[in-house]
């Protein structure tokens, strides 16, 4: 499962449990009249009471109406459009359905609410790709809400479509030019790569659109010039290009670029996806929660299918920048469960880049068998030590 060190960290609807620690603070109750607060600390041997402070105790919103605190936040939630049910208590994890998306066509209870044991603060995530909603909403007037204090109004997903993109099938350049990395017609077929019509280009050079689907809808679209520059679609998800190609695996590759996992198909391997970006981010000694984590957003929209494998080769290009992504997706998917490939030497003092590079000059046997002799990261981190 993906790490995190955020204990308020919202997880995937009936997928993932997080574990909180047992210990305990226990507070004396305080009445109307109380001008102290006290607060038991619960240790091995004996509890010991600490007075912190004496101040006077203005009644507090529970006080003056008589409704406990957390029903004046679930009243909050409901102005957001969040309808709490019976399982929506303190210290719990529940799952509803999200008044942005409702669900999709499945209607999913895709909305994961958090209420805090205090009852003061709630966070929620929708974990459907196409909605993605999350926020947090105090019960006083803390920093974090303004939608609470007026209706929303919910934009709608903009469903993106081949037209209104204006991609048209790829023409002879296109074709090509990934002929000569050994990527066949068929490849490009399967996986829609497509290209930029030419109405709507800013110049004359060929521009590929690389499509990202899931579920079979059509999500985000990133675009490369033959000249390797490249730009994403306004709105495209974050999610691993391929995504649907790992729906029923236990095992996969994780590659870093379009062309690579169309290089791995080549060779016979369809469990393969790919990095939408090769950036690994700042590396910190502790990982961010995954509300910041941003870098690797696709990983946290792509959870439900990832929490099912069990075999994860690492299959970066072989320079500074891949190293540094195969180490940031280890850490965040488990070093127990991701194995790592080690490139072929292409001369005395040169490694082979990437997949496509073995593809194209070794042929895709060759590939076949850098995947099948990948070893376990961890030991391959050892052996760098």
């Amino acid at each position: 499962m993906l790490t995190t060190l955020s204990s308020l960290c919202l997880c995937r609807p009936l997928r993932t449990s997080l574990f909180f620690s047992t210990q305990n603070l226990l507070s004396t109750p305080i009445s109307s009249s109380s001008t102290s607060l006290h607060i038991w600390s619960c240790t091995s041997s004996s509890s010991t009471q600490i007075q912190i402070a004496r101040a006077n105790v203005e009644q507090n919103e529970e006080q003056s109406t008589g409704v406990p605190k957390v029903e004046i936040l679930k009243q909050k939630l409901e102005r957001l459009g969040i309808v709490c049910d019976s399982s929506c208590v303190p210290g719990h994890y529940c799952n509803l359905l999200c008044p942005k998306c409702n669900g999709g066509q499945s209607l999913e209870r895709s909305l994961s609410l958090y209420i805090v044991q205090k009852g003061d603060l709630a966070r929620w995530r929708c974990f459907r790709t196409e909605c993605n909603w999350a926020d947090r909403v105090f019960l006083e007037g803390k920093a974090g809400h303004d939608e609470v204090k007026r209706k929303i109004e919910f934009q709608p997903f903009r469903q993106m479509t081949v037209e209104g993109l204006r991609l048209v099938p790829i023409g002879e350049e296109i074709t090509a030019y990934f002929s000569e990395r050994k990527i066949s017609a068929e490849t490009l077929w399967r996986n829609a790569v497509m290209q930029l019509s030419k109405e709507v280009q800013r110049s004359k050079e060929d521009v590929i659109a690389f499509t990202y689907r899931h579920k079979g809808l059509l999500v985000g679209c990133k675009y490369r010039t033959l000249k390797k520059r490249f730009w994403t679609e306004k709105g495209s998800e974050k999610i691993l290009y391929g995504i649907d190609d790992i729906n029923d695996a236990t095992e996969i590759i994780i590659v870093e670029g379009e062309i690579d996992k169309l290089s791995m198909e080549e060779a016979g391997f369809f469990n393969c996806v790919s990095a939408p970006g090769g950036g690994a981010g700042k590396d910190s000694p502790m990982l961010p929660s995954m509300e910041k984590d941003t870098t690797f957003r696709y990983l946290w929209n792509c959870k439900q299918e990832l929490d099912k494998v069990s075999r994860i080769i690492l299959a970066t290009d072989n320079d500074a920048t891949g190293q540094a992504l195969a180490r940031a997706l280890a850490r965040r998917l488990g070093t127990n469960r991701c194995w790592q490939v080690s490139w072929p030497k292409k001369d005395k003092s040169s490694c082979f880049k990437d997949a496509n590079e073995v593809l194209k000059y070794m042929g895709p046997d060759a590939l076949r068998r850098v995947i099948e002799s990948a070893e376990p990261y961890e030991l391959c981190i050892s052996e760098t030590l």
